[in-house]
């Protein structure tokens, strides 16, 4: 059932605007209001799918409770119903984020395509909405500890503004997260995240994976490819492992960032690119460049903010935290019964060495959730956790 709101204040209008729709479907559920007043109430109240809404009315004007609408439900698309001399303004309002506008006297064809239409909207968005939470889900960060605090007060600083960010630190310490929560919290978040790990991608290829290639630019290249850069246009572009790519890729990867331009593989025509770009390595570059292996240029190019991850072993306050988390996480996967882990085996897990990090953590956890018993003892640890 979709829920409509009909906010009109001349009566006539408001009951043929009504009658078409009630009409015209069985699954709509049309509500009205008389003035905009009495509209931005019913939306504060109530939860519509859609709203058809007057520019001018008495008490407060269609574009006053769009921008209120805007505020508090952000995601219900508005259809704006303009006279002959409130065009400007109409067009106006889809600036300010309405769907569409009809003019009155509405045309039924177009009144009732434009309502499907922005039905069929509300849909994607609350689909991609939800898409959403269960993607941030999956990238929690979990930990109180101090070390854990200040990355996260980094990440609230830094993500709004568009500065590239190279995350630093050891294999399975959770860099990825890192770059992910950079994404979701920036005014990006609704593009693309594009992922390119640099070191699973022969050095032969990463140019054509970076920047594309032009049919016949190499044996293989039998038509058109775009990139990621291309792909991550309006987004972020994530470059992990970045220390492995060649210093022909990294002289590619400068010059976008230097001039927003990318040109791919075979073609001399450059192809502008809007994209943050955020990078993470377990490599030490400043070494990397003593040896000639990564551009200083580059380096400094992509360090404008320089976000350290501590490994696993620097935070075991948080060892209890995550253990919780992978347990949860494990047992509603495997469609298991939740298990416990006992005070006595959470702390024989806060002593060990835990040179693999979190990756590893959740390895040993998922091992002692399968083979130990409903509550994980310090035996089960000993037996099934050893390394």
């Amino acid at each position: 059932m979709s829920k409509i709101l009909v906010i009109e204040d001349e009566a006539a209008i408001r009951r043929v605007l009504v009658k078409i729709l009630s009409e015209e479907n069985d699954s709509y559920s049309v509500e009205e209001a008389e003035d905009g007043l009495k509209g931005i109430e019913t939306i504060k109240n109530n939860d519509y799918d859609l709203v058809l809404c007057d520019i001018k009315m008495p008490k407060m004007d269609g574009v006053e409770v769009l921008e209120a609408a805007r505020k508090i439900k952000p995601e219900i698309p508005f259809i704006m119903i303009s006279g002959h001399g409130d065009l400007d303004t109409a067009v106006n309002t889809m600036r300010l984020g309405a769907f569409d506008y009809i003019s009155k006297p509405p045309d039924l064809n177009r009144l009732l395509t434009t309502v499907r239409n922005a039905l069929d909207r509300k849909v994607l968005v609350v689909e991609n909405k939800n898409l959403k939470k269960k993607v941030s889900k999956n990238y929690e960060m979990i930990g109180d500890s101090s070390e854990i605090g200040t990355i996260k007060e980094m990440i609230e600083k830094v993500a709004p503004t568009d500065a590239r960010v190279l995350i630093t630190g050891s294999n399975g310490t959770g860099k990825e997260l890192v770059a992910h929560w950079l994404h979701e919290k920036s005014a990006r978040s609704s593009g693309s995240f594009i992922e390119v790990n640099c070191a699973a991608i022969p050095s032969e290829l990463i140019e054509s994976e970076l920047f594309g290639h032009v049919k016949g630019a190499f044996t293989s290249a039998v038509k058109d490819r775009a990139g990621k850069f291309e792909t991550a246009n309006k987004g972020t572009i994530f470059l992990d492992e970045i220390g492995d790519m060649s210093l022909s890729a990294q002289a590619k990867v400068l010059r976008a960032l230097q001039e927003s331009k990318i040109s791919r593989v075979g073609s001399d025509k450059d192809i502008k690119v809007d994209v943050r770009v955020i990078a993470a390595t377990n490599k030490d570059l400043k070494k990397e460049i003593e040896e000639g292996n990564f551009r200083e240029d580059l380096y400094h190019r992509l360090a404008v903010i320089l976000i350290q991850v501590p490994s696993l072993n620097d935070r075991r306050d948080d060892i209890p935290l995550l253990i919780e988390h992978f347990s949860n996480k494990i047992t509603e996967e495997q469609g298991m019964a939740a298990k416990t882990f006992s005070d006595t085996a959470i702390k024989l897990l806060k002593a060990y060495d835990w040179t693999g990090n979190i990756r590893e953590l959740r390895n040993v956890v998922e091992r002692l959730i399968i083979l130990g018993g409903q509550v994980v003892s310090e035996d089960d640890v000993k037996l099934f956790a050893s390394k």
